[in-house]
């Protein structure tokens, strides 16, 4: 059956504009003529219904999404195939796709970007706790709402752990741009193969550009595998910076240990709680140097492009996040302009306006700088690099002439054949003046266990918030440490602990009760968000008749869907009414919220009126005579 509009696809779903023309098929708005709601229908084209790879693909794509109930991720409503054609009906989400978004904006704010972040990460939580990894995030796949929501599209290739794939051994499956390390060398994807794609959008929204590139798809796979990503602007604030460029590690051990700690880490940084961001991603924290020495710089033209196309906001207009970012900039303004009046100036906090000004007038001063102070700009380096050579020299000569025996000031060295014979390894190691913290070795235990052992290694302990606990088992119990590795002696450590878990509100609407016709009666109701931290386990529902109906089940049901179909009865087929009420109630982490308020409605039915066929010489059947 080709698309067209009128068409009518399942006996249900009418077409009406077409959306999007994908590889796979196309995407058309439809309305369903049950229950009249706006429905986008995904149909696969004609030349792939004989390809069962590709009809499995698109099968799975309904199986996969079906399984996680999340607002983040666009709801899988049915699936048909019909006079030779495969259809999905989903989700009609408004907006328009992140790919979309970069090609008409380029560079999208630091704060937009982390609550894109958020909620993509957030929405991929849920779906790694079914047991489910994308394998192919990227801009096109990510749909934003008027009200800057994110839903996540496309499970096609998804894959669900422990099952045996839909492609062959070996093939890579994924767009190459997005690809991570450990899909482009061909190992199997993993949860952490998610947040690498994120991190690579995310990159690409603060950057206007991916970070690896190249001739072909298979140099791009390889630098995926083998290069390190270029530096991110200096206008984007250094923990954000860090904590993308934590997400992009090329071992998956080294980036954020779940979606979900991922997404908190944004949400944290969106609202410029560093320190949030640090419990819940410590490399959020880590040193310029450590973060300079894996990472290439970044042209100023690049810069500058970015920040002009970022300059959303109006000079009064600031948020945490602004805060967050004039800190950034303050410091490479310091930086640039040296000690005195200027530095103080930059130190101070400038909204986005201001720090872009600052680097405005910074560039117009150097234009100005002419050719002969250049000159002597050289002219004193040149005596300085002579002077630091006679210096060397003159160590050199001292340390030849020098007895075996150390000074008392000596300044540790390692032997050449020392460093020859020992293999690089990126396990802290403690030396005199630093123990290792290892965070692994305090989340979980009790705030006065942990800080009985970080006292034993001459550390301070210092209790912090760790925000509510996703679970009641957690309640009380360390959720991380900072700073962790090699940490100097009479250090303060932070110690977040987890506090109560938060109570799940209940519904603020009641459901919505629809009459199907012939005592079908369909209860539906709005997606729910559990508090952070927790997930979505489903609802319970309750529906009940009265006024002489009966509904075929009684007992509370559980669900996954957010709609369920009950059956309506009447005891008289004279009754021509019968009044229904239904109420649902969330499930977070295993626990049901209160009830929504309940929802009254009416099922019709036919009356049947039964008459008396008059009998042959009864009176009045028109055979009496006179």
């Amino acid at each position: 059956m080709r698309p067209g509009q009128g068409v009518t696809f399942g006996s249900r779903y009418q077409l009406g504009s077409r959306i999007a023309i994908g590889g796979m098929g196309e995407v058309w708005e439809a309305t369903d003529l049950v229950i009249g709601r706006q429905v986008a229908i995904k149909i696969l084209k004609d030349e792939y219904m004989g390809d069962p790879g590709f009809l499995e693909r698109f099968r799975a794509e309904a199986r996969h999404a079906a399984l996680v109930n999340h607002e983040g991720i666009a709801n899988v409503y049915d699936y048909g195939e019909e006079d030779g054609s495969a259809y999905l009906v989903m989700e009609l989400v408004p907006g328009e796709a992140l790919s979309t978004i970069l090609e008409r904006e380029r560079v999208l704010p630091g704060e937009q970007v982390m609550d894109i972040v958020a909620q993509t990460a957030s929405a991929l939580a849920a779906a790694h706790k079914a047991g489910l990894v994308h394998r192919d995030i990227k801009p096109g796949n990510l749909l934003i709402t008027p009200d800057h929501r994110v839903k996540i599209t496309d499970f096609g290739i998804a894959r669900i752990a422990d099952q045996v794939p839909l492609t062959a051994t070996g093939q890579v499956m994924g767009t190459v741009q997005y690809l991570s390390p450990e899909q482009a060398s061909g190992h199997p994807a993993t949860p952490s193969t998610d947040i690498y794609s994120l991190g690579i959008v995310a990159y690409e929204c603060l950057a206007g550009r991916r970070p690896f590139t190249g001739e072909s798809q298979v140099a791009i796979a390889m630098a995926h595998i083998n290069d390190e990503p270029p530096a991110l602007p200096v206008t984007v604030p250094e923990p954000v910076r860090n904590l993308v460029l934590s997400s992009l590690a090329k071992d998956p051990k080294d980036r954020p240990e779940s979606a979900d700690a991922f997404a908190r880490a944004a949400r944290a940084l969106k609202s410029g709680d560093v320190a949030a961001a640090a419990r819940a991603v410590p490399a959020v924290m880590a040193d310029d140097d450590e973060v300079l020495a894996t990472t290439a710089p970044l042209d100023r033209t690049q810069v500058l492009a970015a920040s002009d196309r970022t300059s959303v906001l109006d000079s009064d207009d600031t948020s945490d996040f602004d805060a967050l970012l004039a800190g950034g900039a303050a410091g490479a303004a310091g930086a640039a302009a040296g000690s005195g009046a200027a530095g103080a100036a930059a130190a101070a906090p400038m909204t986005r306006a201001e720090a872009r000004q600052a680097r405005e007038v910074e560039g117009l001063r150097e234009d100005e700088d002419d050719a002969p102070k250049k000159a002597e700009a050289w002219k004193w380096i040149l005596i300085a690099a002579i002077v630091l050579l006679a210096l060397a020299l003159a160590l050199f000569a001292f340390a030849m002439m020098s007895d075996d025996e150390p000074a008392a000031t000596e300044t540790p060295t390692a032997a050449p054949t020392t460093t020859a014979s020992t293999p690089p390894t990126s396990t802290p190691t403690e030396t005199a003046d630093t123990v290792v913290v290892n965070a692994d070795e305090y989340i979980g235990l009790d705030y006065d266990d942990a800080a009985d052992r970080l006292r034993e290694l001459g550390l301070h302990p210092v209790r912090a918030d760790g925000g509510p606990a996703p679970s009641a088992d957690l309640e009380g119990t360390v959720s991380g440490v900072n700073p962790t590795g090699n940490v100097p002696l009479r250090s303060n450590v932070s110690v977040s602990v987890y506090g109560e878990v938060m109570k799940a509100e209940k519904p603020g609407a009641a459901p919505s009760i629809t009459d199907r016709g012939e005592g079908s009666m369909l209860v539906s109701w709005d997606a729910y968000q559990c508090p952070p931290g927790q997930s979505l386990d489903g609802y319970v529902v309750q529906a009940e008749a009265s006024d002489g109906g009966r509904i075929d089940v009684s007992d509370p049901q559980r669900t996954t869907d957010r709609q369920l179909e009950y059956r309506v009865t009447r005891d008289d087929d004279t009754t021509p009414k019968v009044t229904v009420t239904a109420k649902y109630a969330p499930i977070c982490n295993g626990e049901q919220t209160d009830w929504s308020p309940s929802r009254e409605g009416e099922m019709t039915f036919a009356v049947v009126i039964e008459t008396e066929t008059p009998q042959p010489g009864d009176p009045g059947d028109g055979d009496e005579q006179n």
